[in-house]
């Protein structure tokens, strides 16, 4: 499953997710995250995600089958590429 995940979390606890979510997503941009993941991994990164936050703090997953099914249009400079082409 491909998948964007965007966090809203506390100035004290962000340093954490950042690490967190980096070792399972691509990172695109401040506080957003996309790539393709497995279910078992998707929902690893929840529990951990869950640990790690408190109250006022929130994660929002957008879920697709492929990225094929996305169409991404940016506007400005791209911070972190996801394109895999070597």
């Amino acid at each position: 499953m491909y998948v964007i995940l965007v966090y809203d979390i506390n100035k004290n606890r962000v340093g954490k997710m950042l690490k967190l979510c980096r070792r399972y997503l691509t990172w695109i941009q401040n506080s957003v995250f996309e790539g393709q993941i497995t279910r078992a991994k998707l929902e690893e990164l929840k529990l951990k995600a869950d640990k790690i936050m408190k109250d006022g703090d929130s994660l929002i997953i957008f879920i697709s089958r492929d990225s094929k099914w996305l169409e991404k249009e940016i506007v400005g400079e791209e911070r972190s590429s996801t394109d895999t082409m070597l």
